[in-house]
């Protein structure tokens, strides 16, 4: 594994704040989650130290160094946080779906237009960027408009397993899909609709491709401080071309400098006060 470049102290104890990666920013309730959510702008679930970028588990473990043990059903900080997520879907108030590259993640209300500007699929470009199992499956949910993944499989005639699960994947990629709820009895199952009828609002407003991609970077760059090469792409999902074009978007309205190629900082942090053995630190 190609060892992460070492970030400036300043630059973590910023994360630490933004991230909730301290103990007393700890996230224990689906209200701090979607607070904490709707400040970071979007973050991964179950992601721990060893990724960079924010994420609700290690929100919920309120530290920097938090690494997902291997026995996940015995661990309560695990555990509270697959319970939160399951919260989260439910209250239907944060975008929450499999996106890029298979990646679980919660999109704040304000950001889910820039997502989608850069992921959606249009219906016309359907027949030819969707596979026919994924349309199969989501022309039974715009018939039905919500089913459980048992029932919808078997609606759409889909017998194999695996050709499911990536159909589901790749409609949830191009943010058509979400699930709405997660049910444990009487068996596990998620019930899936569309997205659009959830978050209508928010998927009918354009946005220019270009514009998305600048504030997918700012966004990322406001709760990070400072991005390295590679890492805008890896947190997003996006292509390095794509980071690139958003992080030098930034650079050219003066909201960051580029202090290497690749690297990137805000021009002028905000001012963020956390305390430190009961004294003020503005970082």
């Amino acid at each position: 594994m190609r060892r992460r470049p070492q970030l400036p102290d300043s630059i973590e104890e910023y994360r630490d704040a933004r991230w909730c990666r301290e103990d007393m920013r700890r996230v224990e309730t689906a209200y701090d989650a979607e607070r904490f959510i709707e400040q970071v702008g979007f973050a991964a679930c179950m992601t721990d130290a060893r990724r960079p970028g924010p994420s609700l588990y290690t929100a919920v473990c309120g530290r920097r160094d938090a690494v997902m043990p291997r026995n996940v059903q015995k661990d309560p900080e695990s555990s509270l946080a697959w319970q939160l997520k399951d919260e989260i879907v439910a209250r239907g108030r944060v975008y929450y779906a499999k996106l890029a590259r298979g990646k679980a993640t919660f999109v704040a209300p304000r950001m889910i237009p820039h997502f989608h500007g850069v992921w959606s699929v249009r219906r016309s470009d359907e027949p030819r960027r969707l596979s026919t199992t994924a349309r199969a499956l989501l022309h039974v949910l715009r018939k039905e408009w919500e089913m459980a993944t048992a029932d919808l499989r078997e609606e759409a005639g889909v017998k194999d397993r695996a050709r499911f699960s990536r159909a589901l994947d790749e409609l949830q990629a191009a943010m058509l899909v979400v699930p709405s709820a997660v049910l444990y009895q009487p068996k596990f199952t998620y019930i899936w609709t569309l997205a659009i009828g959830r978050f209508p609002d928010a998927l009918r407003r354009r946005v220019r491709r270009e514009t998305a991609l600048r504030e997918i970077a700012r966004c990322f760059l406001s709760g990070a401080g400072m991005t390295v090469p590679g890492e805008l792409a890896r947190v997003t999902g996006l292509s390095r071309p794509d980071a690139g074009l958003g992080n030098r978007a930034l650079v050219a309205e003066g909201y960051a400098a580029m202090l290497a190629p690749g690297t990137y900082r805000i021009a002028a942090p905000p001012v963020y006060s956390v305390f430190l053995n009961g004294v003020a630190r503005r970082l």
